[in-house]
């Protein structure tokens, strides 16, 4: 019976050669991700990386009267901490899970270990991935930019919806109107009333705080260009990941 919690149901971990996989094993630790819970806040030390399998965190922007908004999200198909490995340590973001399930951590100095083994010489398939991955992610915080200036709110939900439903095992998304509203920085009633044009054109069902999707296609045609512009650069830099 295959293992419901497999390491390498998380795309990044799944891509490594055998040994450098072998090396990470024995530190990953099966962690719980209930929905809500902050991995990490903005200016704080990370003592951990996380590797996703079931779960999606969302990293937003916090301002100082406490509005925020999220300028990317991280689900299978990556790891929430870059900053640790790409020198910075801490980050201005906050990282707070959007949709529960589980992920693997690894212990921070592990991964920088493992990022920086060869010295310089010639680099492992950890360190490729991780550089590629960044630059997917730098891709989806300035897409994520432009689409919330320049299109519509429908069009923003229909990206983030896709986005997300991209990193879930399921067809079924458990979210509140009010969270998606904090997640693109808009009032909850700017969401009651784009949920309702997206439900009505019959591309999704939004019940008791759960959202499934009736047409995939017809969601992506309803989205902006701005999550195929996404979903190409993963596809193009992280071809051997792609498992959606």
């Amino acid at each position: 019976m295959p293992d419901p919690h497999d390491p390498r149901q998380n795309h990044l971990l799944a891509a490594l050669p055998a040994d450098e996989y072998a090396r990470l094993l024995p530190d990953l630790e099966l962690v719980t991700m209930p929905h809500g819970d902050v991995l990490y806040e903005s200016g704080a030390q990370m003592r951990y990386v996380h590797f996703p399998i079931t779960s999606i965190v969302s990293l937003l922007y916090v301002m100082e009267d406490g509005a925020s908004a999220e300028i990317a999200i991280v689900g299978n198909e990556g790891v929430v901490g870059v900053s640790l490995f790409m020198g910075g340590e801490t980050t201005p973001s906050r990282a707070v899970v959007q949709s529960a399930g589980h992920a693997y951590r690894l212990r921070a100095q592990l991964l920088k270990d493992e990022f920086n083994r060869f010295g310089g010489r010639r680099s492992g398939a950890l360190h490729n991935l991780l550089l590629r991955y960044t630059q997917v992610l730098l891709t989806q915080m300035a897409q994520t930019a432009v689409c919330n200036r320049h299109h519509s709110l429908d069009q923003q939900l229909c990206r983030w919806l896709l986005l997300s439903f991209d990193r879930l095992p399921s067809n079924e998304l458990v979210v509140t109107q009010e969270m998606i509203a904090n997640m693109l920085g808009v009032r909850r009633e700017s969401v009651t009333e784009a949920a309702g044009n997206v439900q009505r054109a019959g591309l999704i069902e939004y019940t008791r705080g759960r959202i499934t999707v009736i047409d995939r296609p017809g969601l992506e045609a309803r989205a902006c260009e701005c999550y195929a512009v996404v979903r190409k650069e993963l596809d193009r830099l992280l071809p051997e990941t792609i498992a959606y």
